[in-house]
């Protein structure tokens, strides 16, 4: 299973700090993303996953800056996540340094949206969920029932979506649902979110999930890069 580092930007800079040397009071920390993302990568990390907090508000990629100044630094995978729910958004997204994409739940919910967005992104595109069922109910959907969880990833999948990102799916994992999607759903399975230790990884790993996104457990020192690697072996 992979272990991919999430780095939340805001205003071009991380909003977690970093420092890697602060269990032996070395190094200086840091907040700046391109940083953050040499040193994960330097450790082993097969992509780095970005969120963009004003992209998502505004609707499409604004911290381009700093995912430029990532793409610079790393010859690394880069997923973008935060602003990139059409088909130009993803254009500019791609033109900043992402080769990857994540679109929320709304692209979802819009076959003429996602189908579109899967012609510029391809397999490169994952949709993003919350795993949550309430969440998931409540959403404001263009149907007169909500789906379940397996039944709009089995209908994504039909699409041609062939990744996903379940936030919030901690609990689903220790129920065994995410193992049950694995199983069945024909695409690539991420958990984002509420994984606070190194058990916590080992109980993703072992739903079948193909990775796990950690983003402050890493960031704040909770949990070690590669301890959890080898967590997810």
């Amino acid at each position: 299973m992979q272990v991919i580092p999430a780095i939340d930007v805001e205003q071009g800079r991380s909003r977690v700090v970093f420092w890697p040397g602060v269990s032996a009071g070395t190094g200086a920390p840091t907040d700046r993303p391109e940083r953050i993302a040499e040193h994960f990568v330097a450790l082993g990390a097969p992509l780095i996953h970005v969120v963009d907090f004003e992209g998502a508000r505004r609707g499409q990629p604004v911290n381009t800056e700093a995912l430029g100044a990532i793409a610079s630094r790393v010859a690394t995978p880069l997923q973008l996540a935060g602003g990139v729910d059409s088909a130009e958004a993803i254009r500019l997204a791609f033109a900043a340094g992402a080769t990857r994409v994540v679109t929320s739940l709304a692209v979802a919910d819009d076959a003429a949206v996602l189908r579109g967005c899967l012609d510029v992104a391809g397999d490169w595109l994952a949709v993003g969920l919350d795993a949550r069922p309430d969440r998931l109910a409540a959403f404001s959907w263009h149907r007169a029932n909500p789906p379940s969880l397996q039944e709009l990833l089995s209908e994504l999948a039909g699409q041609g979506v062939r990744r996903f990102v379940l936030a919030h799916a901690t609990g689903a994992v220790e129920a065994g649902d995410v193992a049950a999607l694995a199983r069945t759903v024909d695409a690539e399975l991420l958990v984002a979110g509420g994984v606070t230790d190194l058990d916590g990884v080992r109980r993703v790993r072992d739903s079948g999930a193909a990775g796990i996104i950690l983003g402050e457990a890493l960031l704040s020192g909770a949990i070690d890069y590669q301890a959890a690697r080898e967590a997810a072996t």
